[in-house]
């Protein structure tokens, strides 16, 4: 399985700040020596694709260093030229993940799940929206006709949702914390809005009757699963408190469902903030893992 790596192109944060940038690097080392991966340096975005799904305008604003400070502040990350490749870079992961899905029935990110970002600006950590960029350049290469994002990070696909609003044919499903951000959602093709601390029990069984009818309104030629390790207990930003028995589970119903219903999966990661960090990466590693255990 051929899983897109994006550690060589880290984020030169400041001390303290509160996005851990470090875990795609210890992501990739977690999972580096796993049997049956293919690791592949992610490719590099660039305007003509991205321009599938973000604004001219924004676009130049990022190329050139002129967000205001209001842009700058919505994102969550000060600007670089550094912020800017490694956006491209994580947006290409999902798009050659994609890519190599429609090959080989399944394919990876380590990074990706970008789903905040709009079509004119950035937002809560998300420079880029990957999920949509990249269905919208499937389509425009006829790769695909129609498409489903599987959101399960704990904060609505917000993003993702807004841009693929006018277009039927991409169905996006996100199931997430009701009282969590963004505070001001936006409406997915379907949405799951979960109460605080729900718990293992809860989460599966509400994603257990989901599945099926998503696949029978999507009938897709390809899923995006970003799948999120933010809904962990021991998350700072979670608070959907689930174990991670209960996220294994999570992993295994998605992939096992688009197994079931002949359909390739890209996954992408999403957001995970516990301390320690390694509780994240974990989390994020068993993805792969199941992932790989799937892949023909």
């Amino acid at each position: 399985m051929r899983i897109f790596r994006t550690d060589r192109f880290p984020l030169p944060l400041p001390p303290g700040h509160r996005f851990p940038a470090e875990k795609y690097r210890l992501m990739y080392e977690a999972v580096a020596d796993a049997p049956g991966a293919e690791f592949v340096e992610a490719p590099r975005a660039d305007n003509d694709e991205l321009g599938c799904a973000h604004t001219t305008d924004y676009l130049h604003k990022l190329d050139t260093g002129t967000l205001s400070r209001a842009e700058e502040r919505a994102i969550g990350l000060p600007w670089s030229v550094e912020l800017v490749e490694r956006s491209r870079r994580s947006t290409g992961a999902t798009i050659a993940a994609c890519r190599a899905a429609l090959e080989d029935g399944m394919a990876a990110s380590l990074a990706g799940g970008t789903h905040h970002a709009y079509a004119e600006r950035g937002s809560g950590f998300c420079v880029f929206n990957d999920s949509a960029v990249a269905l919208r350049l499937l389509q425009r290469e006829q790769l695909i006709q129609r498409a489903l994002v599987i959101d399960l990070d704990v904060h609505q696909g917000n993003g993702t949702a807004a841009m693929l609003s006018g277009a039927p044919a991409l169905y996006t499903f996100s199931m997430h914390g009701a009282g969590n951000f963004p505070f001001q959602k936006e409406v997915s093709d379907h949405d799951v809005e979960l109460p605080d601390d729900c718990g293992d029990d809860a989460y599966l069984d509400c994603l257990m009757h989901e599945l099926p009818s998503l696949f029978a309104a999507s009938w897709p030629d390809l899923v995006i699963y970003l799948s999120g390790a933010d809904a962990y207990q021991g998350d700072r930003l979670g608070r959907l408190a689930l174990s991670r028995t209960g996220l294994a589970t999570r992993d295994a119903m998605v992939l096992d469902s688009c197994s079931r219903y002949g359909v390739p999966v890209a996954v992408t990661m999403g957001g995970g903030y516990a301390v320690p960090i390694e509780d994240t990466v974990a989390i994020h590693a068993a993805t792969i893992t199941a992932a790989l255990a799937r892949a023909r």
